[in-house]
Order: C-alpha cells, then sequence, then structure tokens
C-alpha cells in the first residue's frame, strides 16, 4: 500500500501497489485479536462470578464493551482523519493488548470496567476500520470472495476462542496469559500493514456525526440490511438456549442451536461472496449492472430469513426443525451483512467508506442489542404467538424495505 497519486473524487480507483500485503496482515491481525478476545470475555464473566459477584454485574461488565462500541462507532472517521488509517489500526490493536495485560495483573474491579469500556472504544475502531480496509483495498473482481473469506474468518473466531478457553480451562492463570499472547501477536500483525495511500476525501468528506448521518440518509438500505442481519445472525443466537429450552430441548441440545447458527454463519458468507462476484461478472449482464445483482441476493437472503420464521409454528410439534432454522437464521443474517459490505466498498473508499462501514456496524449491533431483550422478552411472556410474529415482523420488514432499489 504505497504512496501512490490520489485518484480522483468519485472514482473507485483499482487496488494500491502492496494491497495484497495489507490484506493479509490485517487478516492475521483480526483473526489474533479476535480468538484472544473471545477467550478473554467469558474468562472474566466466569471469574466475576467465581469471585461472589452478582449475574446482574457481571452482565453489566459485558455490556459495558458494547456500550464503548457505540460511543466509538459514530466517531471512526474522525479518529481516522485526525491519525490516518495505518495509525488508527495499530492504536485499536495496542489498547486491548494492554487492558488484558491489566486484567491479568489486577482484580480491581472499577480498574475492570473502566479497561472493558476502553477497551470495547478501541474494538468498534478496529471493526469499522478493518472492514472498510479490507473492501477497499480488495480486487475489484474478487471483492465479494475477499470480504466473504474475511467475514468467515472473524465468524471462525466466535468458535475457537471459547474452545480454547475450554481446552486450557478457564480456572487456570495461564488462560488469560494466552489470551494476552493472542493478542500481543494481532498487534504485531498489525505493525506488519504497510503504509496506506492517502485518500481523496481525507479533507472534505464529514466526519463523526455528521459523516454518520449523512451516510445513512444517502443510503438508507445499508441501515435495513444490517439490523436485519445483527438480529438473526447476532442478536438471536444469544438467546437460541432460551428457545431450545421452551421448545423442551435438554439443556445441551438447547446450548447446540447456537452451534447451528454459528455453523451457517461460517459456511454462507465466503459463497455469497463469490456468488456476488460471478453475477456482477456475468458476460451477459443477466442480472443487470453489480449493484442489481448484489440487490438481487439481499433480497434472496431477506426471504430465505423470512421463510425460515414461518417455520416456527411447525417447530413446536418438530423440535428437531430447530436446528435447521437457527442455522437459516445465521446464514441468512450474516450473508445479508456480507453483502451490504461488498455493495459500499464497491462504490465507496476513504473516509466516506469508514461512514457508511460505520452505519451498517451501529445498524448491525442495534439489531442484536433488541433481538435478544425483546425475544427474551417474548419467550417469557407470549411463545406461542408473540415470538414468532416478533421474528416474522422483522423479516418480513426487510423483505419490504428491499423490495426496491435506492434511488
Amino acid at each position: 500500500m504505497s504512496e501512490h497519486p490520489l485518484p480522483a473524487r468519485g472514482v473507485i480507483s483499482t487496488p494500491p501497489a502492496h494491497a495484497r500485503l495489507g490484506l493479509v496482515a490485517i487478516f492475521g491481525a483480526t483473526f489474533f485479536e479476535l480468538v484472544g478476545y473471545f477467550m478473554l470475555t467469558p474468562l472474566l464473566l466466569l471469574r466475576l462470578k467465581d469471585a461472589g459477584e452478582s449475574t446482574a454485574l457481571a452482565g453489566l461488565f459485558a455490556a459495558s464493551g458494547w456500550l464503548g462500541i457505540f460511543l466509538m462507532v459514530p466517531f471512526a472517521s474522525a479518529v481516522t482523519r485526525r491519525l490516518g488509517r495505518r495509525p488508527t489500526l495499530w492504536l485499536s490493536a495496542l489498547i486491548p493488548t494492554l487492558a488484558t495485560a491489566v486484567f491479568a495483573l489486577s482484580p480491581a474491579l472499577p480498574l475492570w470496567f473502566a479497561l472493558k469500556l476502553v477497551a470495547g472504544m478501541a474494538s468498534g475502531l478496529r471493526w469499522v476500520l478493518a472492514e472498510a480496509i479490507v473492501a477497499e483495498f480488495a480486487p475489484p473482481a474478487q471483492r465479494g470472495r475477499y470480504v466473504g473469506l474475511f467475514e468467515t474468518l472473524v465468524g471462525a473466531t466466535f468458535v475457537l476462542g471459547p474452545l480454547m478457553l475450554a481446552w486450557v480451562g478457564p480456572q487456570s492463570d495461564t488462560a488469560l496469559w494466552i489470551a494476552f499472547a493472542c493478542m500481543a501477536i494481532g498487534l504485531a500483525w498489525s505493525l506488519l500493514i504497510p503504509r496506506v495511500p492517502p485518500v481523496a476525501d481525507a479533507h472534505d468528506a464529514r466526519v463523526g456525526l455528521a459523516g454518520v448521518w449523512h451516510a445513512l440518509a444517502a443510503h438508507p438500505l445499508i441501515m435495513t440490511v444490517g439490523f436485519v442481519g445483527g438480529f438473526f445472525e447476532s442478536g438471536l443466537t444469544s438467546i437460541l438456549p432460551l428457545y431450545g429450552l421452551a421448545l423442551g430441548l435438554g439443556a445441551v441440545l438447547a446450548a447446540l442451536l447456537v452451534s447451528a447458527s454459528g455453523l451457517g454463519s461460517a459456511l454462507m458468507m465466503l459463497p455469497a461472496g463469490v456468488l456476488a462476484d460471478r453475477m456482477a461478472d456475468h458476460p451477459r449482464a443477466r442480472w443487470g449492472d453489480a449493484r442489481a445483482a448484489r440487490l438481487t441476493l439481499m433480497r434472496l437472503c431477506a426471504w430465505v430469513t423470512l421463510a425460515g420464521t414461518l417455520l416456527i409454528p411447525f417447530v413446536a410439534g418438530q423440535p428437531w426443525l430447530a436446528a435447521p432454522v437457527a442455522f437459516v437464521w445465521g446464514g441468512a443474517g450474516g450473508c445479508l451483512y456480507t453483502l451490504a459490505m461488498i455493495d459500499i466498498g464497491s462504490r465507496e473508499q476513504g473516509i466516506t467508506l469508514v461512514n457508511s462501514t460505520a452505519v451498517l456496524v451501529m445498524s448491525y449491533t442495534l439489531g442484536g442489542v433488541l433481538a435478544p431483550a425483546l425475544g427474551a422478552a417474548a419467550l417469557q411472556w407470549a411463545p406461542v404467538l408473540g415470538f414468532p410474529a416478533l421474528l416474522v415482523g422483522v423479516a418480513a420488514l426487510g423483505v419490504w424495505l428491499l423490495r426496491r432499489p435506492e434511488p
């Protein structure tokens, strides 16, 4: 990613020199950092419970990380413009690494809360910037493949981190230091990111809340796709064990519904990206231009999500259907997010792309937060009608909003 003349405004340039090295570095850094993160988060929660802290306090501790993400994401473009893309990636890798070391050295609870918040802010910054750079610097004809591969890699860390924790043992002090080592390796990979070229809109693009609002007003489709994807991929996953128990499944089978959803997400995102590339390059333009092809796939994913929710009434009588339905929710939700990232990466770059990515991340996170809150309430108070109605309503909303392209 060496220096090169700035591209003209509104023109999506080809990837700069050394882009492949930069992509490899970002892939490696993200993989190790997230493996460490998904080891660390459940480990710290277990440590809090072992120390006699209440479940409510442990929940607040976990939520403080998400709060940090919410606080930082709208300002990712402002930080990026001030520091530059490569230094911002370095900073976002350094902060969680240092925080993990302090978690290992100090048991002070107020310090833990403060560090969790700050580390969450760094994670939100990295989330937005890494997604944007992967989409921008992937080869144009293979953008779907690269973005899909990146999302699959991220999904794999959801599984590998907890598995490593279970292998080492959450009671072992070694687990914290292994998580720190993963974070440190991720930081080292971040330092391998080559020099990133300046962006054409570095001085005139809107940043902060104004930039995010401008991106949302220009492309409301991002908000729709992100929310529905987050609701079904991330949000529902967290309450699938409760849904399984409500169906009468045992604790083990209910917990395995989470694996079914994660498997759907991990297996479907890369094929969706490859299919987006192939449909966009169809020799007879059967699906229209590249944008129309991606929109066709988004609509298909939205309809698949709706079809999965319509099976819920049958699941009560055939509990074995719960796993395939969870697979569909995870796969279709993950594909919606992936296709949206491919879409904005294909038509934007620089700070403008960071703003649009921030909108996608915020809407995805909003769906991820609302799904467990509303879904758990529906399962408790109206499991027969309320829970299916909620899910069908959200899925139908996605289908309806995707019925026509953006102006």
